[in-house]
């Protein structure tokens, strides 16, 4: 077998910790035999949901097939089976956190988001209270603060400088420095007033991970805080009151689960997607006993209660802290399916499992930071390396980055995730919904942040520069699976798609004896020898189009290009996937006439539409197409009935208002939006343009005879 440099290198830097090297099976054998679906594909979003194992789904299907799992709110034998597999369900999960059943309790919920929000509505908040959090933490977490706002508590966003070491046999001075954000509270009257001589209690949320860029937090911060070791400016309403500690384990915990039994968060979330991929729709809250009997829960359901009265006030909860708050029949067959997932990770170990995706994380973030252009200049800008690392306890498998062009101005994140996605490369772009970690990292301002959104930005959207800043990231995050294979695919994809090299010699064929060197720009590779042979124009999205030979120019690309589009009564976009005879109609653009001209066998005669949009009757409306914002026009009847009777069904025929004003002004120019969520694009889905080689068309021919 032919040795590879690479990964040798790789081995020695990271063979003790990559592929279980202890372990019952390697890396190769995991792969071969638990993932062949990823046989032509590199998946590298972990951090958004890992991937189940063909051993876990056997041992899920068999369970199955051979137990029967009644509803647990009964007193039959199926029942009692699956109460007792809630039981060991539960137990298996405090066993995974290192907590005492004693101590903490599993409360079973549909995700970590849904643990967030039973904290966030049950909490004991006050007017008195506080609601503080890291800048680093999910929307999930950051909802929590409209309970607490809605209450007349204060909310506040936080940044962490250490002052001395973090470890608890620190003393003298604070252990840390809060750096605040402006302090949230609303100005509402007639907050409901809790008794003024009961507790006050405030709550500190914190990520384990940062979903964004891979931090790890010191676990620490949950005694600083409870302690009150720590300093904090200009703000005094923090000082008060008892504090709570929440931590969002559900992107750490799938390498590096909180040990509760060293640091005894108050509450913390989970879910199980993140650490096994099966089943979805499953989640935790582990509380402690003590922090559970705080929060208050108003609704109560079958399940809930011991017992009611239909027609009298009168109610009565269960005893239980889990069945207090689970609410309805459990997904008792997903839960059921857990132990197959805690069984795998258990046979790896979870210290064999970070090190392992956690070397592969470093090995891509090295060679990124080591990636240049031909000019010298670095191609990646890496986030979360430059804190201090007293506060963080390393990096997790997650590295989060933007690529540079070589002359400085940015690739679009969206780019890269669809050359990725042509390249069978799955990884993650945006903001990941953690956008205070984004703007963090990023150095979006408050006004960068509103400009975006004014600009029609928001989350999973293409807007990914505005005004010559990224809105989001790049992020690949790797899980127990993952393989140097998969990062070298990964690297090699970046090298190729994005770093500019040195000019090379061009022969014109093998007995050339004069070299043509070609110049390069940017990334842009060589067009010496390439022409424009045919421009197509398709006026209406998805139909036939008419070719020229020189075309007008607009800001939304050649002029008319997909300007019309065809929509079902019920406002769904037709296309020729759906409706395949929209394939026969052909539409041609008459510029000295003025009109838009349109045939279709099944329709006796040609429609002839005005450019200057003299049969537009209905009044303008904005909707949302593609992720996009679109400001639009219908037909009168008489155009209807006509595209009815082509594609043989109910249909309207609507126009981009792009038209009206095809060229942006400046000071709209670079937000990619006109006013009133007018867009620069008519009714494309990826570009402007769209470009084909003629030795693409002639391999897709060639390809389509040969299943002909």
């Amino acid at each position: 077998m032919n040795s590879d440099p690479e990964k040798d290198k790789f081995l020695k830097e990271f063979g003790q910790d990559y592929g279980y090297p202890n372990g019952f099976k390697s890396i190769d054998q995991i792969r071969a035999t638990e993932f062949k679906r990823l046989k032509d594909v590199v998946y590298l979003d972990h951090a958004g949901a890992t991937l189940y194992s063909e051993l876990q789904m056997e041992g899920v299907f068999k369970d199955l097939n051979s137990t029967l799992y009644g509803n647990p709110h009964s007193q039959s034998n199926c029942s009692m089976i699956t109460s007792d597999i809630l039981g060991e369900a539960r137990q298996l999960i405090l066993t995974f956190f290192n907590a005492s059943p004693r101590e903490y309790k599993c409360i079973f919920t549909s995700g970590a988001t849904a643990a967030l929000k039973l904290v966030g509505e049950a909490f004991p908040w006050s007017s008195r209270s506080t609601f503080m959090y890291t800048m680093e933490n999910h929307n999930s977490v950051l909802g929590i603060r409209e309970y607490a706002l809605r209450e007349g508590s204060a909310a506040i966003a936080v940044d962490i400088e250490n002052v001395c070491d973090l470890d608890p046999r620190c003393s003298g001075e604070p252990a840390i420095r809060f750096i605040p954000h402006s302090l949230q509270k609303r100005g509402e009257t007639g907050f409901r007033e809790k008794d003024q001589t009961s507790d006050t209690y405030n709550l500190f949320a914190f990520p384990s991970e940062c979903n964004f860029s891979g931090q790890k937090f010191n676990l620490n911060l949950l005694n600083v805080v409870k302690e009150g070791n720590y300093e904090m400016s200009g703000i005094s309403t923090c000082r008060s009151g008892r504090w709570m500690v929440l931590i969002d384990a559900a992107k750490g915990s799938a390498t590096s689960p909180p040990d509760l039994s060293k640091y005894k968060a108050d509450f913390v979330v989970v879910s199980f997607y993140k650490l096994f991929g099966y089943p979805t729709g499953v989640g935790a809250l582990i509380a402690k006993n003590d922090a559970a009997k705080l929060l208050k829960k108003t609704y109560f359901s079958g399940g809930t209660v011991a017992a009611s009265i239909a027609d009298v006030d009168f109610y009565k909860r269960r005893d239980a802290i889990e069945e207090h708050f689970e609410d309805g029949t459990l997904p008792f067959v997903s839960i059921a399916s857990l132990k197959h997932g805690f069984k795998i990770l258990n046979t790896l170990t979870m210290s064999a499992i970070y090190r392992h995706a956690t070397s592969l994380a470093s090995y891509v973030r090295n060679e990124l930071m080591n990636l240049r252009h031909s000019n010298g200049d670095c191609v990646c800008t890496l986030y979360g390396l430059k804190y201090p690392e007293l506060l963080h306890d390393g990096m997790g498998p997650v590295v989060s980055f933007n690529l540079r062009r070589p002359d400085g101005t940015w690739f679009g994140y969206r780019e890269v995730e669809k050359l990725a996605s042509l390249s069978n490369i799955q990884l993650r772009t945006g903001c990941f919904c953690n956008p205070g970690a984004c703007a963090k990292h990023l150095g979006l301002s408050h006004s960068d942040l509103l400009s975006n959104i004014e600009a029609g930005h928001v989350c999973w959207d293409d807007h990914d520069i505005l005004n010559g800043k990224p809105t989001g990231a790049v992020r690949v995050s790797f899980g127990y699976m993952s393989t140097y294979e998969d990062a070298r695919m990964f690297l090699k994809f970046i090298s190729n798609s994005f770093v500019s090299v040195p000019p090379q010699p061009l022969y014109l064929d093998s007995c050339a004896a004069k070299p043509l060197h070609l110049p390069v720009e940017g990334v842009e590779r060589d067009s010496a020898g390439c022409f424009l042979k045919s421009i197509t124009i398709y006026p209406i999205k998805s139909c036939a189009g008419f070719n020229v030979d020189s075309w007008p120019l607009t800001a939304t690309g050649l002029l008319h290009d997909r300007e019309w589009l065809l929509r079902s009564l019920s406002g769904e976009i037709l296309t020729q996937k759906k409706v395949p005879d929209m394939g026969l109609i052909s539409a041609v653009v008459d510029l000295k006439l003025g009109l838009l001209v349109i045939e279709s066998p099944r329709c006796k005669e040609k429609l002839y539409i005005e450019l200057k949009s003299g049969q537009l009757i209905s009044s303008k409306e904005v909707v949302e197409i593609y992720s996009q914002r679109y400001e639009i026009q219908g037909y009168c009847s008489e155009v209807d009935i006509w595209f009815c009777n082509a594609i043989g069904r109910p249909c309207t025929l609507v126009r981009s208002c792009a038209f009206q004003n095809p060229m942006c002004s400046g000071r709209n120019r670079l937000s990619g939006m006109h006013k009133e969520g007018e867009t620069r694009l008519n009714f494309v889905n990826e570009a402007q343009f769209l470009l084909i080689s003629e030795e693409s068309v002639a391999d897709l021919n060639t390809r389509l005879k040969s299943i002909a």
